[in-house]
């Protein structure tokens, strides 16, 4: 792990998108931070100007609730998950639906771009799908988890596939070209559903889970670096910072944690902004840091913009 200190983090402004009409499943930041995206229960994806606020496009093609939503690594594209069983493929610029990806037979919990676009989905029908965006149609299918795929990310180097399922595991699938797409291996330790996956630039991966602890790996030596233990509730979102050296994660309540990724131990504690928090990730310049919560009588995403402390 990276061995610098990470800097203090201190809360500044609040921004609120308020024009959901539902509960607020992800957000996600696009690669060059400019233009969020949202996910909601209403059916729909919103984009949104990060620094104004200002709605960009409501895209309500989904005909069950929006799960989750992913940039590609160039930007040019998002994707959608969604309770209807189908995956939209989207154009950035034109905010036009290019795909619907259609081969899970139930909910799609999770969408995941690889670092050379490729396209991965999970769901309820314990499947993992990667996708040829080209054609819409399905390339292989990976089978092996024994509950529903909820979170998946792929390795910066594209090499490999984490999936997290309900069945409390983690599993890894060996992408690389010339191999056949099979179980790699499986990282065990959560005794409760695997909710949230994230890689880091390194390849460090951590593991959010409803046993309300994070777990920090080192997938190519298969070992346990970190147990992070602090959420009262669920973890439901996580997110490296692009230096390493921090780890924020949402618990499903009002508190987003920021955890120093060397030593383990919290460094803040970020609560009552929030009703509930859904989602945290940190820009790409590593300046800021989101959490989106919905509330029950205005389902509104606040945007939480974190600066490193100065003095």
């Amino acid at each position: 792990m990276n061995s610098q200190t990470p800097e203090t983090l201190a809360v500044g402004r609040v921004r609120i998108f308020d024009q959901h009409h539902g509960e607020v499943n992800c957000c996600a930041f696009s690669p060059d931070g400019q233009t969020l995206l949202t996910a909601s229960d209403d059916g729909c994806v919103y984009g949104w100007k990060t620094k104004s606020g200002r709605l960009l496009w409501r895209l309500g093609a989904h005909t069950g609730p929006v799960k989750f939503c992913r940039f590609s690594p160039d930007g040019c594209l998002f994707a959608s998950s969604a309770g209807d069983c189908t995956v939209r493929l989207w154009d950035v610029a034109s905010a036009k639906c290019l795909q619907v990806l259609k081969g899970h037979q139930r909910s799609v919990e999770t969408v995941s771009f690889s670092p050379d676009s490729r396209l991965a989905s999970g769901g309820w029908d314990k499947q993992v799908i990667l996708w040829d965006i080209q054609s819409g149609h399905a390339a292989q299918l990976l089978t092996g988890h024994r509950d529903s795929v909820q979170s998946s990310d792929f390795s910066p180097s594209a090499d490999y596939l984490a999936t997290g399922s309900w069945d409390s595991t983690v599993r890894i699938w060996d992408l690389r070209a010339g191999t056949p797409a099979v179980f790699y291996q499986e990282l065990e330790g959560h005794s409760g559903n695997i909710s949230c996956l994230c890689y880091s630039t390194s390849g460090l991966l951590a593991s959010g889970s409803w046993d309300k602890t994070i777990h920090i790996w080192r997938p190519v030596t298969n070992s346990l670096l970190a147990q992070l233990k602090g959420h009262i509730t669920w973890v439901k979102s996580i997110a490296f910072s692009p230096d390493e050296l921090r780890l924020a994660s949402a618990g499903y309540s009002c508190v987003v944690k920021v955890w120093d990724c060397t030593t383990g131990k919290c460094l803040e504690t970020l609560e009552g902004v929030l009703d509930v928090a859904h989602a945290c990730t940190f820009t790409p310049q590593g300046k800021l840091l989101v959490s989106g919560a919905a509330t029950e009588a205005t389902n509104q995403t606040h945007i939480s913009h974190k600066s490193p402390r100065t003095g």
